[in-house]
């Protein structure tokens, strides 16, 4: 069979700030903790000419609906994930120790908790090169995985718990180990300041990994919990989800909805959301709508706000924005959109009166400032980024508490800002929606701590 050389190569999702990995000898993959849409994992394959014989799960993930179950299925492959986890489907269950062989590939299966309590690592090993290790939530670029997603009451415990299994896999592994996290590259499951990248080793760890440089345990439990901040609502069904195990993805076109239909729903109070920018949507849209801009973090944030069940219908300025936007929510389980219309906004009004508000830069805050103008500052960024500086005498009311704390907003004029004016964009329509008179501070706050608006 000649030497086997392991290759690996990475498929990333940029929007959820994750990563999976097919793992071959260039003949057989093992795939790593694949996202849902397995199209781009296919192609991966395809591309190589390889077969999946082996789906791996480093955990039960959170920020993301996993397309392991129906991958494995689909190549009939044995799909590993802890014979400790609670799942509704078969799978082979692995634990600490165990070694599994696929081709010239052999995986050993280590217990890493923290990030989960049944949370593992695989090392993949086979031929001369250095080990692969994939560290899933565990050991990330430059930090680790959060710890307070099982239980907010045991995040102390598991933080501990995490500490300890990054420093075994330090112990137990090569300095020339490679370390492939599936988390780390802006997902809301790291904690710590990641280091991102494309690659690093057990070695590179060593130096500044969270982790494995703070002095002892409690100094470096005592910084992860104090970092910890707010994470996505739709996290808390994901991990059911997965749990329960997810079926194969409709990319399908939705139904399309008349201008009537359309209307018929934003009086219903369901969410019709437009997928336009943020500057085109300021300018002029229909009454009632949501604005969350089609790109990085629309899935992110649609997930994190949307009352879990309700009907959507997505607005898109051609179909192929539709498209793209059921990809993205297709992975964290919003599986179809209950209608789409696409096309130029004042067909879709058909006649019906639509709205705007202005966009203003923070000068342009300051110059109705100085003007006299009675305005209201709301802050919609999160307590965390609150804590470093704020526009003097501004409200703060978080993106993600704005739906439930809406009789906390003040009556008047709001000005509304977050860090660079996306978060901020979302609010105004919310604030739009809810009848409040509205302008969107599209401006990166940065400026206004360097103009002295801002404090931080």
């Amino acid at each position: 069979m000649g030497c086997v050389v392991v290759d690996v190569a990475v498929v990333q999702t940029s929007e959820l700030g994750d990563r999976s990995y097919v793992v071959h000898d260039g003949h057989l993959a093992i795939v790593v903790d694949p996202q849902r849409d397995l199209d781009r994992l296919q192609a991966v394959l395809d591309e190589r000419g390889l077969r999946c014989a082996m789906v791996l799960e480093t955990h039960i993930h959170n920020d993301y609906v996993s397309g392991g179950l129906q991958l494995a299925h689909q190549h009939d492959a044995p799909y590993a994930v802890n014979a400790a986890d609670e799942v509704a489907f078969d799978r082979h269950g692995v634990a600490d120790g165990d070694e599994l062989s696929v081709g010239g590939m052999r995986v050993r299966v280590i217990a890493t908790p923290g990030h989960t309590d049944t949370h593992l690592a695989f090392v993949i090993t086979g031929g001369p090169g250095p080990a692969a290790v994939f560290t899933g939530g565990c050991l990330l670029y430059g930090s680790v995985g959060r710890t307070d997603l099982v239980d907010p009451a045991r995040t102390e415990e598991l933080a501990r718990a995490q500490y300890r299994s990054v420093h075994h896999l330090a112990d137990l592994l090569a300095d020339d180990a490679r370390i492939f996290p599936t988390h780390g590259f802006g997902s809301f499951c790291s904690s710590g300041s990641t280091s991102g990248g494309e690659d690093s080793t057990v070695g590179q760890e060593k130096t500044r990994n969270d982790a494995l440089t703070a002095p002892n345990e409690d100094t470096f439990v005592a910084r992860l919990v104090a970092g910890l901040t707010a994470y996505p609502a739709y996290y808390a069904h994901t991990g059911a989800r997965n749990r329960a195990g997810a079926g194969p993805v409709d990319l399908s076109a939705p139904q399309q909805v008349s201008p009537a239909e359309l209307r018929a729903r934003i009086s219903a109070g369901e969410w019709v959301v437009d997928l336009r920018d943020r500057t085109a949507y300021a300018a002029e849209h229909l009454a009632g709508t949501i604005s969350i801009a089609l790109g990085q973090q629309f899935a992110t944030y649609l997930g994190w706000l949307i009352p879990w069940g309700i009907p959507l219908t997505l607005i898109g300025a051609t179909p192929q924005q539709i498209t793209d936007a059921q990809r993205q929510l297709v992975r964290i389980g919003i599986d179809r959109p209950d209608g789409a219309a696409t096309g130029k906004l004042r067909d879709l009004a058909d006649g019906a009166a639509t709205r705007g508000y202005r966009r203003v830069t923070f000068a342009g805050l300051a110059a109705a400032q100085q003007a006299g103008e009675t305005l209201i500052v709301l802050d919609v960024r999160r307590d965390d980024e609150r804590a470093h500086g704020a526009v003097p005498g501004s409200v703060h009311i978080p993106l993600h508490c704005l739906l439930d704390r809406l009789a906390d907003v003040p009556a008047g004029p709001l000005w509304v800002h977050c860090a660079s004016g996306f978060r901020a964009g979302i609010a105004a329509s919310l604030l739009d929606r809810a009848g409040h008179d509205i302008v969107h501070i599209d401006d990166e706050y940065a400026v206004a701590v360097t103009s002295g608006q801002a404090t931080g």
